[in-house]
């Protein structure tokens, strides 16, 4: 590690490879368990597997990192020379990763600081990319954690999913909004809000909840500069189409990066996700 502060995040930020290796972010994965199977996100699991175990109705569950796997983790950047380390994760309220994440901090051999972002998937992603830029310019622990929550604040997740019986199943969304959100058959649109998943509008078909997610990141993003990440599940064809509207809709677009969301978010939200994140720069 070349910079003085290294910057660690979990697979659930879905950063691009090539993006991750060419700033040197260390991604700590999370484990998705499909029947007696432990496998990790991102290397050992596709979203192909897990939308077709999905279909099936197999049991899938999640399970974040350990303390050990964090811990080593640490000591191996601290070995390759960095002096400090950043580690942003998904929101404390849909995993535990931020809990084992501090756990490892105590007894890591530099100074770790441990953040608990409240986002996640290219949320996650771009708060990441927000303390990379600051430590590659040289900043300190402190300026790459407060560049990072800056960026934070100024983000925001939408979601529409088919169905909330797999959240409800995994335990990130109450069954009274679940029951609320199946009710006549309506199609739920989600944001994520203080660092949990809750129901933001009922929609009466799939492509009018789709055109009004469009609507209301076209809102979000207003004038400003922007980037935005469009994710999916087995749903490519919707994605692509939601981001060429989306070039057009959002003027100030710096950034738009389109990308199939992994096993572990996949699993809690089932097959035909689409999500829109919007960042403010």
């Amino acid at each position: 590690m070349s910079r003085h502060v290294a910057i660690v995040t979990d697979s659930t930020a879905y950063l691009p490879a090539r993006t991750m290796e060419r700033h040197g972010i260390t991604s700590v994965p999370l484990t998705v368990v499909l029947g007696d199977r432990a496998l990790e996100e991102g290397t050992e699991i596709s979203t192909r597997s897990l939308a077709q175990a999905l279909q099936k109705r197999r049991s899938v569950t999640t399970s974040r990192p350990s303390p050990e796997v964090f811990a080593r983790t640490y000591r191996e950047i601290a070995e390759s020379g960095a002096t400090g380390i950043v580690s942003l994760h998904l929101s404390a309220e849909l995993s535990g990763t931020y809990d084992a994440a501090v756990v490892a901090a105590r007894e890591a051999p530099v100074p770790v600081r441990v953040v608990d972002t409240g986002m996640v998937a290219m949320a996650l992603g771009f708060c990441a990319l927000a303390a990379t830029e600051t430590a590659e310019s040289g900043g300190t622990v402190d300026e790459a954690v407060a560049a990072a929550q800056k960026r934070a604040a100024d983000t925001a997740a939408y979601f529409y999913v088919d169905t909330l019986d797999y959240l409800r199943r995994g335990g990130r969304i109450g069954a009274a909004q679940a029951l609320f959100g199946s009710a006549l058959a309506v199609k739920p649109l989600l944001k994520l809000d203080g660092g949990r998943i809750d129901l933001l509008e009922k929609v009466r078909t799939a492509s009018k909840a789709i055109a009004r997610l469009e609507e209301i990141v076209a809102e979000r993003a207003g004038g400003a500069e922007v980037d935005i990440a469009v994710h999916h599940l087995a749903a490519h064809d919707r994605a692509a189409a939601l981001a060429d509207r989306l070039r057009t809709r959002v003027p100030g677009l710096v950034d738009l990066h389109v990308s199939e969301v992994g096993a572990v978010i996949g699993a809690h939200t089932g097959p035909g996700l689409l999500g829109v994140v919007v960042s403010g720069r």
